[in-house]
């Protein structure tokens, strides 16, 4: 386990960034010189007490030889550019299930699930996340036939009718995995990180595909049961680092890695506001980081007698949020509104 851990923080963007960055008081945040940072969070952390400082990139020089070294490997890793993703993509959801917690039952026939793919692409979205199964809080299990053959059709004429966009398979299974790869799929997207199934890492590893690694403590069925962590940000720091560190570190298919904190996946409201207020320290792991706040619950939790159906204000709020914090990917079932809330966001960070 980690002694300390180095959170990227006091953002500048746009012509400021660039500025900040040509006179060397800042640093580009994962290669990006639109977003740069002047100072970094240190936690270090032992049995009992976890402590937190803030100290400006200038003075690091200036730390113990021990405490130095690590901030200098974690910088390398922070300032390093993500290769496989722009800026600000976003992941369209497409749920072919009937049990899906906001857009269940919607799009399970072919024809419906082709529509809905194709209105994404056309409102902005670089990736579509195609799942079987539901895995909201308390839904069941399914068998990976029944899972493959919702999605079969449409996975399997996808790249014909839309050979540029990424197609992303959302399932924990590898038999379903194992189908999905016939068809030139480009990511999995795996909740349980690769782990509920134990030949998923094995059907994959001769695969030079995009693996998102999920967090979720327990499973859907018990995830939101008083979910606890001694610190919720660092604990999944934890899990991501030594998961890499077990089964990717070393292999050929290592560094297409994509990182989600998994909001609402055995999280309560303090845990996932923990999460997204301080998910910059993440980059310190060198992968890209994609987020999934869309619709969930946290934003009527927040937003009370304002909730709405879709929530989509509070789902905006939260892309912006981590946005600028330097999150990549946007895993949303409002495109095209959330496409146009970051072009604007963009703009003004411009001026």
């Amino acid at each position: 386990m980690r002694k300390y851990y180095t959170r990227a923080c006091n953002f500048y963007y746009g012509k400021t960034s660039r500025e900040k960055i040509k006179k060397k008081i800042a640093l580009p945040l994962c290669g990006n010189k639109d977003i740069c940072f002047s100072k970094v969070e240190i936690f270090t952390r032992n049995k009992k007490k976890i402590n937190s400082r803030i100290i400006n990139i200038k003075n690091i020089k200036h730390q113990s030889l021990t405490l130095k070294k690590e901030l200098n490997k974690d910088l390398i890793k922070i300032t390093s550019k993500r290769n496989f993703f722009s800026n600000q993509t976003i992941m369209g959801i497409l749920n072919m299930t009937p049990d899906s917690f906001s857009d269940g039952g919607q799009y399970n026939k072919t024809s419906k699930a082709l529509k809905h793919i194709n209105l994404m692409i056309n409102s902005g979205a670089e990736i579509i996340d195609i799942g079987g199964e539901s895995t909201r809080p308390g839904s069941k299990t399914i068998l990976p036939e029944k899972e493959w053959k919702r999605i079969s059709q449409v996975v399997k004429i996808f790249k014909k009718k839309f050979p540029k966009i990424k197609l992303s398979v959302d399932t924990r299974k590898s038999d379903v995995i194992k189908n999905a790869l016939r068809y030139k799929v480009d990511m999995i997207n795996d909740v349980s990180s690769f782990s509920h199934d134990t030949r998923s890492l094995k059907t994959i590893e001769k695969f030079n595909i995009i693996k998102v690694l999920h967090h979720m403590q327990g499973t859907p069925q018990t995830m939101q049961i008083n979910p606890k962590y001694k610190n919720v940000l660092l604990d999944i720091y934890d899990f991501f680092e030594e998961n890499i560190a077990k089964n990717f570190t070393g292999k050929k298919f290592s560094k297409s890695i994509v990182l989600d904190p998994g909001i609402g996946f055995g999280k309560n409201l303090k845990h996932n506001l923990m999460l997204m207020s301080k998910i910059s320290l993440f980059h310190s792991l060198g992968f890209p980081i994609l987020i999934g706040t869309s619709r969930k619950r946290f934003i009527s939790q927040i937003s009370g007698k304002f909730d709405t159906k879709e929530r989509f204000g509070g789902t905006l709020s939260s892309v912006l949020f981590t946005l600028s914090q330097g999150v990549q990917i946007f895993r949303v079932h409002n495109v095209k509104e959330v496409k146009q809330g970051i072009l604007v966001y963009k703009e003004l960070l411009n001026q």
